[in-house]
Formats: structure tokens, sequence, C-alpha cells
């Protein structure tokens, strides 16, 4: 739409210049990365909007963002999610936007082999740029495509153990676990925040895994 193509202009001119400044009241950034194609727009789409972007659109240039707030424990959570430029050519705009992101999202597409092999050099590039305190989750995406699938779930699973980082497969046409991706990253945030000396340490991953069984146990 010619909405869609104003903002994406909008957000060229951003991505070349300064960084957009980080969200107030003690708003959190999160960066979705990955190589071009996995889905990382159709992903903050889905959860921002509720709706899944079909049909062909434009590569996101540079750099895009949205604001979202959620209700972490009935404490609020603004999050700016950063949507990023997979391509070789917009890689130096996304790396002088590392430093600023409290959590990444790391897509590969579980039907397109190469995204996932790239998934290690996206990893040491995260450690090379990114705060040292960065949350990371691994999100192997559309997995609403068991025909298409090249990369199984226990692939995904074994490399985020080998990096110790959470896991889970997402899809943005589905909806399948966007919102508990996004919940889970804003727990974590929240906690670090918020966290009383004497409180226990919130585990994202064991969190994630037991709302993930939580989740799946609804499926037929």
């Amino acid at each position: 739409s010619t909405r869609a193509m104003s903002r994406k202009k909008a957000a060229k001119g951003k991505g070349s210049s300064k960084s957009p400044k980080a969200s107030p009241s003690g708003g959190r950034t999160v960066m979705l990365v990955g190589d071009s194609g996995v889905g990382k727009t159709c992903l903050l789409v889905r959860f921002k909007d509720g709706a899944f972007l079909a049909g062909s659109f434009i590569s996101t240039v540079g750099i895009d963002f949205r604001n979202k707030v959620m209700s972490i424990d009935g404490v609020k959570v603004k999050l700016q999610i950063w949507d990023t430029a997979g391509q070789e050519r917009f890689r130096s705009v996304t790396h002088a936007y590392y430093r600023d992101a409290n959590a990444l999202l790391l897509l590969y597409d579980v039907t397109n082999r190469a995204s996932f092999d790239n998934i290690r050099a996206w990893l040491t590039e995260i450690h090379e740029y990114a705060q040292q305190d960065v949350v990371v989750m691994l999100l192997g995406n559309k997995a609403d495509s068991p025909h298409d699938r090249v990369v199984k779930r226990e692939e995904g699973e074994k490399l985020a153990k080998e990096f110790g980082v959470p896991f889970m497969e997402t899809s943005a046409k589905s909806g399948l676990n966007v919102e508990l991706a996004f919940t889970a990253v804003a727990k974590e945030l929240k906690h670090r925040t918020m966290k009383e000396p004497d409180e226990p340490k919130f585990q994202l991953q064991q969190y994630q895994q037991k709302e993930l069984t939580l989740s799946n146990s609804f499926v037929p």
C-alpha cells in the first residue's frame, strides 16, 4: 500500500542517518535479525496487528520500527521493535543498531536450508556488535509449511543448545508461538529492570519450555 511504502521510505531515512530514540518510560528495544526472506516483517505485523502480510511486499530497506505496549504480570512494558533488512548490502546499517538493542530475535526459515546455515554467522556478528547481556532467542519461522520443510525442529534445538539460547518454531501465517516469543522476551527484560535482590532469577528458557508445553497440549 501507499502508506506502507511511505513508511519504508521514512524508515530508510532514519536508518541512513541516526537511530530512532530509545523508547521512553523504561521502554526496551527488540531487534529482528536474520537473512532476507525469513519472515521478519511478517512476524512483526502478525504480532503488532494480528494479521498476516500475504503476497509480495517490499523488502525492508535499512531499518523500520514499531511500538507495542504489552502487559506483563500487571506491568506495562513498552517494546520498540526494529525490523532490519537481511540483505548483505544493508548489513553495515544493521551493525550500527546492535549496540542499542536489549533483545534480539534471530530468525531462520525452516523451508530454506541456507538461512539456517547462516545462523552461526549471525550469532558471531551478534557476539561482536551487540551488548554483552543482550537477550537472544532463536526462531525457526514458517513452521506452518510441513511439506516444504527442510530444517528439522531437532536441528534448531541442537544449535540453540550449543549457543545457550532459547529456541522455538513460529509461524507468522498461522500465528504459532508469535505472541509467546515476544512475551517471553518482554518477561525477561521486565524482570531484569525490576528484579528485587532476593527474587529468584527468571529463567527465560524454563518459562518458554513450560509455556510451549502448555500451548502444545491444546494442539489436537
